[in-house]
């Protein structure tokens, strides 16, 4: 944890396989569907959130907690889960409902205009609005092809940092080129016992200075650079003792290790929003930029999910998007009623909503 960033915040899901009724469905608790649940708790809405993994935070959570973030406004570094921790902050006096653990399965329209969504757990969620904050979908880790390597995961066989002090003290192969696995070797080498980056090419697709940091280690005796193809796993019990390589130079070694760490990027995949009857163009959602809506009145969509003209990818760009879709959906779930735009600083309403008045 960062300097600063908020104690964890604790969130329980709600029990599958039951029905219910809200003003919003929310499918994705990443960090935009989350300030989306802040955004129409200010209007009064009422949200559920659906996601298939376990806890809220998406990506920032699930690929790099510890990770530091550079661009959130008003905040110079946070990390993945010290964001997520003050969003779910944030959002708490609202009382969000958590629906983890579980895919979106079907969506129907019902005869009254509302939605029902139904999860692979026979949960149904009944609403007049659904946002669509699923970043590029159902994500999944691009797997090293070694035969047996599931008996592995779990315990020694990592996609994701999330506690650091699970390598401390260990031997730690990581595998990849990228961002990802530059990062984590030098993030990792001053607390594991030793540290190999492991690939297929002496050519990186990482930030040069990351690059050039790993280089200076590799050049001191602290990390040990192998440029070969991985093959294998060695071990017994679900626990590792060694990974077999293969190189032009040596032919096929092994390198005695206690974890491996392997960032080989990720499959994205839409899922089963692909058959919820929406306009997609290369899996994206086109919207208007009024109110993020999507070609299906009442659907809406931000974050990454989505694609309009001058589209930028970042986290603040969908805080801005669930403001503005949050405006549109209280026009769907309270017709007839009056929307006031009030400021946080000035409303005492508001105020007394947040519990800060």
């Amino acid at each position: 944890m960062q300097h600063g960033e908020p104690a964890p915040v604790k969130v329980q899901s709600a029990r599958p396989g039951e029905a219910y009724e809200t003003d919003v469905i929310i499918v994705g608790a990443g960090p935009v569907g989350l300030f989306a649940v802040f955004e129409l708790g200010l209007l009064d809405l009422k949200a559920h959130v659906v996601d298939v993994l376990d806890r809220p935070g998406g990506q920032c959570a699930e690929l790099y907690p510890e990770k530091p973030i550079y661009d959130i406004p008003a905040l110079p570094i946070v990390t993945g889960q010290g964001l997520t921790d003050a969003l779910l902050k944030q959002i708490a006096p609202f009382e969000p409902t958590f629906h983890l653990g579980q895919m979106a399965e079907a969506l129907e329209r019902r005869g009254d205009g509302k939605f029902t969504l139904r999860t692979e757990l026979g949960t149904s969620i009944t609403a007049p609005v659904l946002v669509i904050a699923a970043g590029g979908g159902s994500f999944v880790p691009r797997k090293p092809k070694i035969e047996g390597i599931e008996a592995f995961e779990g315990n020694c066989v990592h996609y994701a940092v999330r506690q650091m002090e699970r390598f401390r003290g260990r031997d730690i192969v990581i595998a990849g080129g990228g961002d990802s696995a530059l990062d984590w070797v030098l993030n990792l080498q001053p607390i594991a016992k030793s540290t190999t980056l492991i690939h297929r090419r002496d050519d990186f697709r990482a930030a040069p200075h990351s690059v050039a940091q790993m280089r200076k280690l590799v050049a001191e005796g602290k990390v040990r650079l192998e440029i070969a193809d991985l093959k294998g796993l060695i071990g017994a019990g679900g626990a590792l003792s060694a990974v077999e390589c293969h190189s032009k130079e040596r032919g096929g070694y092994k390198i005695p290790c206690e974890e491996l760490l392997a960032f080989y990027g990720l499959t994205m995949k839409l899922g089963p929003i692909a058959n919820f009857g929406l306009n997609l163009h290369e899996n994206l959602i086109p919207v208007d930029t009024e109110k993020f809506e999507s070609s299906e009145p009442g659907i809406f969509a931000i974050g990454d999910i989505n694609t309009y003209a001058g589209k930028l990818k970042l986290i603040l760009c969908g805080f801005h998007e669930g403001a503005l879709m949050a405006q549109a959906a209280f026009r769907i779930a309270r017709p007839g009623e009056r929307l006031v735009f009030l400021y946080t600083t000035s409303s005492t309403d508001l105020q007394k909503k947040l519990g800060v008045a």
